[in-house]
């Protein structure tokens, strides 16, 4: 199943082959989050979803990020009206609506879109290296796809006012 993707490695693992294991694999932008990225992602947890023999799936990056968080490059010529009418973001969601176990297995960076993705996991096993961030406000803008909501739940309010008001980073 790897060939057939162009952001992502994918296979199953473990002693049975009852693991799915999903890798983003754009290292040379620190596993940023593009379009390409995100629908070959919807792809791969439709076929892990719907395989019999898959108990549950990983979802990893690299030792250096997770996922640097949204591809901006990819959107920053974008006016919120093309956002909009072209339903930006939609689809983002399909982590937190598999039924099967999600564990987002995080180190290096989680930010932005990245930590959003990690948060829609069942489970965060974090590394010694895993930073956590919503750093949109440094950007001028707020998390987008639900990192408000489920930030609070996972942190309670506090810490992630101040997170996302400051854009500061917080280890594992």
């Amino acid at each position: 199943a790897g060939a057939a993707f162009q952001y992502l490695l994918v296979q199953k693992t473990g002693a049975q082959k009852n693991v799915g294991l999903i890798q983003l694999n754009r290292p040379k932008a620190l596993n940023a989050l593009c379009e390409g990225l995100m629908a070959e992602l919807r792809r791969a947890l439709e076929a892990m979803e719907s395989d019999p023999q898959v108990g549950a799936i990983v979802l990893t990056g690299s030792q250096k990020a997770f996922a640097a968080g949204a591809d901006i490059k990819e959107m920053q010529n974008k006016t919120f009206q093309e956002c909009y009418s072209s339903g930006f973001l939609s689809g983002w969601d399909k982590v937190s609506l598999v039924r099967k176990p999600i564990i987002a297995a995080v180190n290096g960076y989680a930010l932005g879109g990245g930590c959003e993705l990690a948060m829609m996991c069942d489970i965060i096993y974090a590394g010694e290296k895993a930073e956590f961030g919503q750093p949109e406000i440094l950007l001028g803008t707020i998390p987008g796809a639900g990192g408000t909501q489920r930030l609070t739940r996972a942190v309670g309010k506090s810490l992630a006012m101040e997170m996302v008001l400051t854009g500061d980073r917080i280890s594992a």
